[in-house]
C-alpha cells in the first residue's frame, strides 16, 4: 500500500485487491458473467473486467456507477476502504 504523509489528518485509501475480490464476488452472486458484464459496458473484450477482479486496476468513476446500478448495490458497497493516518507536510 503506497501512503504518504500530509498533515495530521485520517483519509481514506481504497484496497485494489480487497476491492477486487468484492467485484467479482458481487458479479457471482448477481448471477452475472463476466462475458454478460463486458457486453453491458460496452467493452470488446474482457480485460478490463480480469483487472478489476485481479486488484490490477479500479474501475472510472462512470464503470462504478454502472456496476452499482447492475449488481444492485452502492458504489460504498463495491469499494473496499481502510482509514490510514497521515501526518506532517
Amino acid at each position: 500500500m503506497n501512503v504518504r504523509v500530509v498533515g495530521a489528518v485520517t483519509v481514506p485509501v481504497i484496497d485494489l485487491r480487497a476491492t477486487g475480490q468484492n467485484i467479482k464476488n458481487l458479479r457471482v452472486d448477481a448471477g452475472i458473467s463476466v462475458r454478460d458484464l463486458q457486453n453491458i459496458l460496452g467493452f470488446t473484450n474482457p480485460q478490463a473486467i480480469y483487472k478489476w477482479q485481479n486488484g490490477d486496476s479500479i474501475p472510472s468513476i462512470d464503470n462504478l456507477v454502472i456496476l452499482a446500478a447492475v449488481l444492485g448495490v452502492t458504489v460504498d458497497e463495491i469499494l473496499v476502504q481502510s482509514s490510514v493516518p497521515r501526518s506532517g507536510l
